[in-house]
């Protein structure tokens, strides 16, 4: 803890140079280690969730092949983003753990295509203006997520890290495994839980399409490709896109 406190961003040469207090990779590789040996120990599984470097990434690749039962997901920005998108003191790509280095960017990819990070979650932190429009420091971490999920996730698929069919068990039957609960899977008798997606629209990502009441998104501004088009929960269609962008 006293790695990380008062932290706002990746230690290293950027965040000196931002005059920002930093917040090492080590702070949460040695929580993970910590996490994984209890789990080594006792026996009990374990699931590490934000993994955002590649020590962290390493050393649960390590504890599967030793068969540890440790689960691991990541966020999207993890995958999409390196701390350079805080530079200009974007606050809405303040996040912790913080986005940290394209190496370690690499890493998390390099551990979601051989399955060391198990799934993918939205990480979906929404904050008001006024948490977000303040002093760096003082801002709080977290970005909303659940819209940019899917296009990031299949910029994956086009980048050859990820086969299709990995993205889609990594957002939805791998999190339930993980959680011992139904869900996740198309079958007959399952429960219709379903999203239909258009995996080639593509739109620019603005204020206007965001259909939460905060905006603090750090993909505001970029062109996505991917979009679900409808969503049908126990069977019923509970939303459906207009596509008027």
């Amino acid at each position: 803890r006293a790695l990380s406190a008062r932290g706002s961003m990746h230690e290293g040469v950027l965040s000196t140079k931002m005059g920002l207090r930093g917040i090492p990779a080590a702070s949460e590789e040695i929580m993970v280690f910590r996490e994984i040996s209890l789990a080594k120990l006792t026996g009990c599984p374990v699931h590490i969730a934000h993994v955002s470097s590649a020590g962290s990434v390493e050393l649960i690749r390590r504890a599967k092949e030793e068969g540890i039962p440790v689960t691991a997901e990541t966020a999207p920005h993890y995958f999409s983003l390196d701390h350079s998108a805080l530079t200009g003191y974007n606050t809405n790509a303040k996040v912790n753990p913080p986005l940290r280095t394209p190496g370690d960017v690499e890493a998390i990819k390099e551990g979601l295509k051989d399955g060391t990070i198990d799934a993918i979650a939205t990480d979906h932190a929404p904050h008001s203006i006024l948490e977000k429009a303040v002093e760096f420091d003082q801002a709080a971490p977290g970005m909303i997520g659940l819209q940019t999920a899917l296009p990031l996730t299949l910029d994956l698929v086009r980048e050859g890290v990820l086969e299709i069919w990995d993205a889609v068990a990594k957002l939805s039957s791998n999190p339930a495994k993980i959680l011992a609960v139904e869900g996740g899977g198309i079958s007959e008798g399952d429960v219709a839980d379903i999203v239909v997606v258009d995996p080639e629209i593509d739109y620019l990502f603005d204020e206007g399409m965001i259909l939460s009441k905060s905006k603090n998104s750090p993909f505001l501004g970029r062109r996505l490709k991917g979009k679900a088009e409808i969503t049908i929960v126990g069977g019923r269609v509970v939303w459906r896109a207009c596509n008027k962008d």
